[in-house]
């Protein structure tokens, strides 16, 4: 996609449901949404790697079902609810796979971020970053996208099927967790 070329999602929905056009059309679906998800998918699995493999997965995922979508939400909705999903699958697997309890999930994360070679904040950042691994997985998810994806938070509750209040409270509660996380530590 040239870079003067402006991306209007009807357009490229309607490519792709046109045969013809899906190959393209989805390839300008990976330029556009390909950082923004990436982004969202680092926050919740912290390693660089993984992250991209997630992402692979997701625009897997995408590509098989594109059919099934239906236009009834917005496709940036529709590819960050899979993003999530696809997310959430992969640390629990990775969970499982080393054997954490939820007492280690904290450590874990910790963990991947500090020894992760392309994570490159500096002392402030990481311990924003390991503030936000002692939340609860929900309320991690939902302190990501409202405070780095500045996402509202109607479109918070139609990508996680939850009420708008609900995410209030939750990005109420992860808010005071890291500002307790950080009197304690700073």
């Amino acid at each position: 996609m040239a870079a003067r070329e402006k991306y209007d999602e009807a357009v490229v929905v309607a490519q792709l449901h046109d045969p013809n056009q899906c190959k393209a059309a989805f390839g300008k679906v990976i330029e556009h949404y390909s950082s923004q998800l990436y982004w969202q998918i680092r926050r919740m699995v912290i390693d660089h790697d993984d992250a991209n493999d997630v992402l692979q997965n997701t625009f897997l995922k995408a590509w098989t079902s594109i059919d099934n979508f239906r236009g009834d939400a917005k496709l940036s909705t529709w590819l960050y609810k899979i993003a999530i999903n696809e997310s959430i699958t992969f640390v629990n697997k990775k969970k499982v796979m080393n054997q954490l309890s939820i007492d280690d999930d904290e450590s874990f994360l910790v963990n991947q971020l500090e020894s992760d070679e392309w994570f490159d904040g500096d002392e402030a950042q990481i311990n924003l970053q390991k503030a936000i691994a002692t939340l609860p997985d929900k309320q991690r998810l939902v302190f990501n996208m409202r405070y780095y994806d500045e996402m509202k938070y109607d479109e918070m509750s139609e990508i996680l099927g939850t009420s708008e209040g609900a995410l209030k409270a939750s990005y109420h509660h992860a808010v005071k967790k890291i500002e307790q996380y950080l009197s304690e530590k700073g």
